[in-house]
């Protein structure tokens, strides 16, 4: 909204000779102008500051979606260990990215690679940040975090989460969102100084690359260095499936996070109350609704997909396979979720399931386990995202989202030149390189020093009993020789993959 000015001796010209005291009315009127402006400055501001905050808090319920899903799609035996690690990864996350995170991704002035203002959130609040934006981007450093917890769940100390979480949240992570959302970033999109990378910067709005590759990425290492969970393989390196033990939280869970993701994706404006040149009903609100239009149809067409193709390559109709089918849906649009039309959001949905599919079926070759599917999910769907991105982004909506370069290169596939997938293949490189270098030997040095993994006999028996002084439920096996109370009997569905309960 573009601020209004009075100036008193103008007006006092156009008053004329004939008021008394023209000087003096003009001086008046004025200021009576100049506190509705200020009031009407005051209203946007708020607007746009409840929007963000309303945003944050969708954001951060996701948080419960994350932990309903771990739960569920781990065995009983192991909820409360991996219900504790997503509120550390909340509870860690929050008093580290104050300290920080925040400054690492967004303190500026600074350099290309790493912000250097703003620890501890000093000189808060100011023009650039209020306090809602640091509660929105801490929202989603913590969810970088809990994407990395599904894949080494059910085998991990309680101190490698500790160590994990509070790195990934206080350097890893900042540094990568500094890189590609920062106005100072080498390859941000909003880069003030116009020195964008190919002319363009990366396009990656909500995150694909930046939280779900991140979290993705850095899940890979921590799984592969662990290695799988004791049964996942036979002896003859044939998968068993080590099912979570509720569905039905499964189906909370990413309901939650489906919900959530309006505030993850439509939020990522961060303002609402803003015009675009047309004028008239359509400005930044219709772009937020698109936005959460293109999130909807990319997850609803993977859902579908997923359903119906792993319907034909394992028989069976699974809704866990389809809730991650949806959220991986969502993991890829979030990057173009703002930039591309609603029909092109189907594609990036089906594609999203067939890269899950794919990326499921060569983990399995590779006997690499991830207990909630994570690196696949985030790390491959993200990757899908970023590179549908830069094939699929509109011209009219590139030109409104990123209004700072007038002729930015837009989509391949719309017409506008391969610079932005130049651009986006290099995130893609670099997001890879940086997880890599830094989680990696983080989580070596843990196996190292004996941090990261578990004994047998505690997996063997369950990291609720063993660490945390009891199961998270009270139920009994059927050989149990106290009968009193509910019985939960354990059924497993008929199936051509063999199944083992450890």
């Amino acid at each position: 909204m573009a601020a209004m000015t009075c100036s008193s001796g103008d007006l006092a010209q156009l008053l004329g000779p004939n008021v008394l005291n023209s000087t003096g009315a003009a001086d008046f009127i004025c200021s009576q102008f100049n506190t509705v402006s200020d009031n009407f400055s005051a209203t946007q501001y708020a607007v746009d500051n409840t929007y963000l905050l309303f945003s944050a808090y969708l954001v951060f319920s996701m948080q419960l979606g994350f932990a309903m899903l771990c739960a569920g799609s781990v065995r009983a035996k192991n909820t409360m260990n991996i219900m504790l690690t997503n509120v550390l990864d909340a509870a860690a996350g929050g008093l580290f990215y104050y300290l920080f995170g925040f400054a690492f991704a967004f303190g500026t002035p600074s350099n290309g690679f790493i912000g250097k203002h703003n620890f501890g959130l000093k000189a808060f609040p100011s023009i650039n940040f209020d306090y809602s934006y640091f509660l929105y981007q801490w929202a989603f450093a913590i969810a970088a975090a809990g994407i990395t917890s599904g894949s080494i769940a059910e085998r991990t100390q309680f101190v490698a989460y500790l160590i994990y979480s509070s790195f990934l949240t206080a350097f890893v992570y900042p540094v990568v969102s500094h890189w590609f959302w920062s106005v100072d970033g080498w390859a941000s999109a909003t880069r003030t100084d116009g020195d964008l990378l190919f002319g363009t910067g990366v396009i990656d709005f909500a995150g694909s690359g930046v939280v779900h590759m991140v979290g993705g990425i850095a899940g890979l290492w921590g799984a592969l260095i662990e290695g799988p969970r004791i049964g996942r393989f036979d002896h003859s390196g044939k998968a068993i499936a080590l099912r979570g033990h509720s569905a039905s939280l499964v189906v909370l869970g990413t309901f939650l996070l489906w919900f959530g993701w309006y505030g993850f994706n439509p939020g990522s404006f961060t303002k609402i109350l803003s015009a675009y040149p047309a004028g008239g009903y359509y400005g930044q609100w219709s772009a937020i609704g698109r936005t959460a239009v293109t999130t909807t149809l990319a997850g609803s067409t993977a859902a579908l997909t997923t359903l119906f193709g792993k319907r034909i390559l394992s028989g069976h109709w699974n809704v866990t396979d389809v809730c991650n089918g949806l959220l991986g849906g969502f993991a890829a649009i979030t990057a173009g979720c703002s930039v591309v039309e609603p029909w092109a959001a189907i594609i990036c949905g089906f594609v999203a399931s067939l890269v899950l599919i794919g990326c499921n079926k060569l983990a399995e070759i590779l006997k690499f386990d991830d207990p909630l599917e994570a690196a696949q999910l985030h790390g491959g769907c993200g990757t899908w995202g970023v590179i549908f991105t830069a094939l699929f982004a509109s011209k009219k909506y590139v030109r409104e989202v990123y209004p700072n370069k007038p002729d930015r290169p837009y989509g391949l596939f719309m017409g506008g030149g391969g610079k932005l997938l130049g651009a986006h293949l290099i995130q893609i490189v670099v997001i890879i390189g940086w997880v890599s270098a830094t989680m990696g030997p983080l989580f070596f040095v843990l196996h190292k020093l004996k941090l990261l993994r578990i004994s047998s006999e505690d997996e063997m028996s369950g990291m609720d009993m063993t660490r945390h002084g009891g199961f998270a439920y009270i139920y009994h096996d059927d050989d149990d020789t106290n009968k009193n109370g509910i019985q939960l009997r354990r059924v497993e569905p008929t199936s051509k993959t063999p199944t083992q309960n450890v």
